[in-house]
């Protein structure tokens, strides 16, 4: 009886110490490599019904695979939104955000060079050069 308890208590321990060696483990957006930067945040107060978080985020360059990475690992709340709108940090980019329809001052907007979108739904969406006419 004696030799079970070791083995179940050798097992369970090597249970635990897998959980964790996977959680530490897990990708971020530390491990991206465009060096990306949080310039601008803004969410709204409304805790009852959608959450909207607004980014402005800098970047080194242009990689889309990785900037849809990290609007991924960006937080999303159910029926919420959240956007993040990139920019190359050579460029200006805005320090406050705005809600409604223009979360962005004009100026800005020439050198924005995608939006991230995660919709109520959690629909993806990503926007090239998205006020280039």
């Amino acid at each position: 009886m004696k030799k079970y308890k070791v083995y179940i208590l050798a097992v369970s321990v090597l249970i635990i110490i897998t959980i964790i060696w996977n959680t530490l483990t897990e990708p971020g957006i530390k491990d991206l490599k465009s060096d990306f930067k949080e310039v601008a945040f803004i969410r709204n107060e409304q805790n009852t019904g959608p959450v909207i978080r607004i980014y402005a985020v800098s970047l080194t360059t242009e990689n889309w695979e990785e900037m849809e990475q990290y609007g991924n690992y960006m937080p999303h709340t159910k029926y919420g939104t959240t956007r993040i709108y990139f920019f190359l940090s050579n460029g200006e980019i805005p320090e406050e955000l705005n809600f409604g329809e223009v979360n962005i001052p004009e100026r800005y907007k020439k050198n924005c060079i995608a939006i991230y979108e995660k919709d109520g739904m959690s629909q993806i969406s990503i926007r090239k050069y998205p006020f280039n006419n």
